[in-house]
């Protein structure tokens, strides 16, 4: 093996092995949600299809390049091949630039996010009210969310519902609750009916700005994990270049 460092070698290979099986599930998964019907039933309505679509190709897209990437790691490492390596090497870093600009992007539009999501919901508002069974899927979807998360509606609250609030009235009614104080900041009333004053839309957006730190973490948790196979792979290189 010469100068090449056993420890370092089979160090790159485990880690582009990791790399290369977290490709295969993204990979994996993407392609069920692209094909399966079941996969596309969270947003079955037909006007959106196209973005679900879209999303699904962008994660295969994904899937398939981690893999390359993982594979020539994976080789280059053990057969110690200087030209995966520096393909490796050149990939690798190209996916490090893109999620840099990325995250750049996201705190430049980071005030829009929101916007963007209430442009979404009331696009969406507008299949709670009309008629046919291709829009039920996602009525019943949201029906279920309510439930679970105890909320009402996308923008408006129940009045997003308009003629079909009787046939779905059930998710968004409220519990009711010992302490009156908390059960009226919750609750509004709704054609004789008490439901809940958030929307979902609301619960969304809080959820999404609440778990945007988590959302970091990970991040930056990946990056360090990507410049150290950058490290690895470019140390590596350059060892079996003296060999």
């Amino acid at each position: 093996m010469g100068l090449v460092s056993g420890f370092m070698k089979y160090t790159m290979f485990i880690f582009n092995f990791i790399f290369w099986l977290c490709g295969c599930v993204i990979l994996g998964v993407s392609i069920y949600v692209r094909v399966n019907k079941h996969g596309r039933d969270i947003i079955s309505v037909e006007e959106d299809m196209v973005e679900v679509h879209a999303a699904a190709n962008l994660l295969i897209s994904v899937g398939a390049i981690i893999m390359v990437l993982g594979f020539l790691g994976c080789c280059g490492a053990v057969k110690e091949n200087r030209f995966m390596l520096l393909l490796f090497f050149i990939g690798l870093l190209f996916i490090v630039i893109l999620q840099i600009a990325a995250g750049v992007v996201g705190v430049v539009y980071k005030s829009k996010i929101e916007e963007t999501f209430k442009m979404l919901f009331k696009e969406q508002v507008k299949t709670l009210t009309k008629e046919g069974s291709e829009f039920e899927i996602f009525r019943k979807n949201l029906d279920h969310f309510q439930k679970q998360f105890k909320c009402c509606g996308l923008i408006e609250g129940a009045a997003d519902w308009g003629t079909n609030f009787d046939k779905y009235s059930e998710s968004c009614e409220c519990k009711s609750d010992n302490n009156t104080n908390a059960t009226t900041d919750l609750c509004v009333d709704y054609m004789g009916k008490q439901v809940y004053k958030k929307t979902c839309g609301d619960y969304i957006i809080q959820f999404l700005k609440k778990n945007l730190l988590v959302v970091a973490g990970i991040a930056f948790g990946v990056a360090v994990i990507e410049l150290l196979g950058l490290a690895f792979s470019l140390a590596l290189y350059r060892q079996i270049g003296k060999k």
